[in-house]
């Protein structure tokens, strides 16, 4: 598991490589979590996630409320079909914004 935070064009991007699951979710949380600290607009990059187990969407869920609490937006980028379909069954998919790729994602804060 690996997790880079940058920003492009005023909105934070944190990307995630690797499995999040029960045993990385931890290290996920910690960095995800402190990079959202006070904002509104995050892109959260699972292009090069393969698998999200049920702790990392209760990450995703305590960003999503976090930033939600300033009044803000999640966008998830490169989101697999195999996570949509999870997020989609366990109702985790009306939260955020899908885009396919990171150029999307910041799209979709500015027709917001």
């Amino acid at each position: 598991m690996e997790v880079t935070v940058k920003s492009e064009e005023g909105i934070t991007v944190i990307e995630a490589a690797g499995n999040i699951d029960s045993k990385t979710a931890p290290e996920f949380q910690n960095s995800a979590v402190s990079a959202a600290e006070g904002k509104d607009k995050i892109i959260i990059d699972l292009t090069k996630v393969e698998f999200l187990s049920s702790a990392g969407l209760r990450v995703l869920l305590m960003i999503y409320r976090q930033i939600k609490a300033n009044n803000g937006q999640v966008v998830l980028v490169g989101t697999s079909e195999d996570i949509q379909d999870v997020m989609a069954n366990t109702g985790f998919l009306n939260f955020f914004i899908l885009a396919e790729n990171l150029e999307e994602g910041i799209q979709a804060f500015k027709e917001v």
